[in-house]
């Protein structure tokens, strides 16, 4: 059995597949640790993952394996989607029910009308300061090491963007309940938006569960467990549950080009857009896929203008994809 309590059977280290995979990461493990259980079960070294889940979280997990791992700052870059419990009247060091509780305050007179009334003020960008016990680095050393050795980081405030923050549920109680969806952009801390919202309504809150629903298209009623990859993995049918590098990005543009611009692209040389934009961009700098005839993902380019021309200007080349997840 492995710590996820899975049973498999060592792979052997090919690191032949290429792409992405959705997982479903079970609470009680960190994100370092699925990876370190999907490198030993799938026999791949090279894996890594799209996005960081505090370990009680559980949810969406982007697994990217062999070149799909210089996709992972663009996959992070996707809106998130969450389904985060907020309980009311407790603080906590940690922000969250992991922590040690600092202060209780009882307040059965809350209401759903309540929260959702404070609720506005916290959608669109707004600026958030990191929770002390997370993941974050000052001089190499990760904030919550220092915390837990009586050391304080400097903490900044940063720009995050709420793009929709609804309540989906309200339990009343000593110290209420509320369930909501949060979608939000890359580097949001749940803990910290419910530690706010708690200051908003003068009782304080902690974030009591997280479940991540989706990250870009990728959503959790087509997550994998760690069980359902490890038998698939045994099965021989892991190809079709891993998501091509050529589509591992749908909402960018794909370009196809021909045989000679992908020698070009190859070298990392530029490509004239000779037929203009794909009608998709709006904006000079969007990013596309430039893929090959046999829509295998070749760049990632951005479209720009040099000297009164718009280019291609692959900004990530891919290489040795022929035999991709042969």
């Amino acid at each position: 059995m492995s710590r996820a309590g899975t049973p498999f059977r060592k792979g052997r280290r090919t690191d032949s597949w290429q792409g992405v995979l959705n997982v479903l990461k079970p609470p009680g493990l960190t994100s370092h640790e699925v990876v370190l259980w999907a490198r030993r079960c799938l026999g791949q070294r090279h894996l890594g993952h799209a996005g960081t889940l505090d370990a009680p979280a559980a949810g969406v997990l982007l697994l990217c394996l062999g070149q799909a791992t210089r996709l992972v700052e663009f996959l992070q870059e996707t809106p998130k989607v969450y389904r985060a419990e907020m309980t009311l009247g407790v603080r906590t060091d940690t922000l969250d029910a992991t922590g040690t509780v600092q202060s209780t305050t009882s307040v059965p007179h809350l209401t759903g009308a309540d929260v959702a009334a404070v609720l506005p003020q916290f959608r669109g960008e707004i600026e958030q300061i990191p929770p002390l016990f997370s993941a974050k680095r000052q001089q190499g050393r990760r904030w919550h090491e220092l915390a837990r050795q009586g050391e304080t980081p400097t903490r900044r405030s940063q720009r995050v963007t709420i793009y929709e923050l609804t309540l989906r549920h309200f339990l009343p109680g000593e110290h209420p309940r509320a369930i909501l969806e949060v979608t939000c952009s890359k580097g949001t801390y749940l803990r910290s938006l419910c530690a706010d919202l708690g200051e908003a309504l003068g009782c304080g809150a902690l974030l009591s569960f997280l479940v991540r629903t989706q990250v870009g298209p990728y959503t959790l009623a087509e997550a994998l467990t760690l069980e359902e990859l490890a038998a698939i993995h045994r099965a021989g049918r892991l190809r079709e549950y891993l998501v091509p590098l050529a589509e591992a990005l749908p909402h960018l543009p794909r370009v196809v080009v021909d045989p000679t611009a992908a020698e070009k692209l190859a070298q990392g040389q530029r490509l004239p857009a000779e037929s203009g934009p794909p009608p998709q961009l709006t904006q000079a700098r969007a990013l596309v896929r430039l893929c090959d005839q046999q829509q295998r993902l070749l760049a990632l380019g951005r479209w720009e203008e040099r000297a009164g021309r718009w280019w291609y200007q692959p900004c990530k080349v891919f290489v040795n994809l022929v035999e991709e997840n042969p």
